[in-house]
């Protein structure tokens, strides 16, 4: 059975230690709920096991800063200009974009990249996750530049309701440890119950279907392939405004990807 922790507010020394060690793998709190956090092959392989998972989604990479975020995916100023919104708003975002060619130095040689990349060798990049998790990520990339890659902690398909009960015996067994914040989760959508929360952040393709990065609009009309929402989630509507601001032609194809 893994170890429980609560979150004192400052990153989790245990969490730390544990996905800078070969293997680990722990559950932490976010905006949305509960995710399984790990760093290489081996606990990817513990992940998915855990979860049930198909290897066809691309995989998860978190970023603690905009300066990460530049230093490992392939952006144009357009798309930069949108994360940065998003970042100085505190909106959760996930896009979907190519890894830069001289990012792979910080990928394990042990094969973890065909786990932590789809077959398009792209990744989901995401931002603003939520305190607890951010302070784990940032001081591994601060500190030993170690990627760390993300899943929700719960069966493909189910949701965790924001409780570190929700997580199910399954991932619970399978992780190190788990950190629990549920009154920090219950803060972001205080006015939801089980029913209404989301569940999931907004996920965006900034890719066409081979995985090249779509072209810059420069205020021009029809230019496809252009952003799409393939995955609704927390702050639609706020993400929606600033796709809207920022791209004159965009697209909203619920589950397309998959």
């Amino acid at each position: 059975m893994s170890k429980s922790e609560s979150w004192s507010g400052s990153a989790n020394e245990t969490g730390v230690a544990i996905l800078s060690a070969d293997g680990g793998a722990i559950v932490s709190p976010t905006k949305v709920g509960y995710i399984i956090m790990t760093s290489d092959r081996e606990g990817l392989n513990r992940k998915f096991n855990a979860k049930q998972r198909n290897l066809n989604k691309p995989g998860v990479v978190l970023c603690s800063s905009m300066e990460q975020l530049k230093e490992l995916a392939e952006l144009n100023p357009e798309i930069e200009a949108f994360y940065q919104a998003h970042w100085d708003k505190d909106i959760l975002l996930g896009c979907i974009l190519p890894w830069k060619k001289g990012a792979m130095k910080y990928i394990p040689d042990d094969g973890c990249k065909e786990l932590m990349m789809d077959k398009r060798d792209t990744s989901c990049f995401v931002i603003k996750f939520g305190t607890p998790s951010e302070q784990i990520v940032k001081e591994l990339w601060d500190t030993k530049q170690k990627l760390i890659f993300a899943s929700s902690a719960n069966p493909s398909g189910k949701g965790n309701r924001g409780l570190i009960t929700g997580i199910g015996e399954r991932i619970e067994s399978a992780v190190d440890l788990k950190i629990e914040a549920n009154d920090y989760v219950a803060s972001i959508q205080p006015d939801s119950n089980a029913k209404t929360r989301h569940e999931q952040g907004v996920m965006v393709s900034m890719v066409d279907a081979t995985g090249t990065l779509v072209a810059m609009q420069e205020g021009k009309r029809e230019i496809t392939p252009c952003p799409t929402i393939i995955r609704k989630g927390l702050d639609n509507e706020k993400i929606m405004e600033l796709l809207a601001e920022h791209f004159n032609t965009w697209d909203f194809r619920q589950g397309t990807y998959y």
